[in-house]
Parts: structure tokens; C-alpha cells; sequence
């Protein structure tokens, strides 16, 4: 497991995370919380290029609120 981030909003029915540094998860990878359980997957990525920003779209069950300030990980 990678560590893509942290979730630092929630905007448009997405979780925006905030890369640590220039490497970063690519478009469609899946992305899993600190218990391992299935988040979403990454749909953008936007931003500087030092330290992007990743938009990751959530499953049905996941309450986006709640990810705000959680890491999230590349499965």
C-alpha cells in the first residue's frame, strides 16, 4: 500500500486529497482508508505539480464528511 494523501474537503460529491509529494496515484487507481476498507477510486488529478491534488470518487456506502482529514492509501 501507497499513501496517496490526505483528505483535505469535501467538494461536489468528492473527496479532494492532497498528495504528500510529486508522485501520486494515477487516474482509476483505488484508493482504501487506514482500515483497508474500499473508499473510491481517483477520477482527477489537478493542481500544481509539486503537490497535487487527487479528487477521488466514493462508493455508494462511504460518508464523505467523515474522510476529512483521514490518509487514504493506493490499493
Amino acid at each position: 500500500m501507497k499513501r496517496i494523501g490526505t483528505v483535505s474537503r469535501v467538494a461536489q460529491g468528492l473527496a479532494i486529497v492532497r498528495a504528500p509529494d510529486d508522485e501520486y496515484a494515477s487516474v482509476g487507481t483505488a484508493v482504501v482508508d487506514e482500515e483497508l476498507q474500499t473508499v473510491g477510486s481517483v477520477v482527477d488529478v489537478f493542481g500544481p505539480v509539486e503537490r497535487p491534488y487527487l479528487a477521488v470518487s466514493p462508493n455508494d456506502d462511504v460518508h464523505l464528511p467523515a474522510l476529512v482529514g483521514k490518509v487514504l492509501y493506493a490499493r
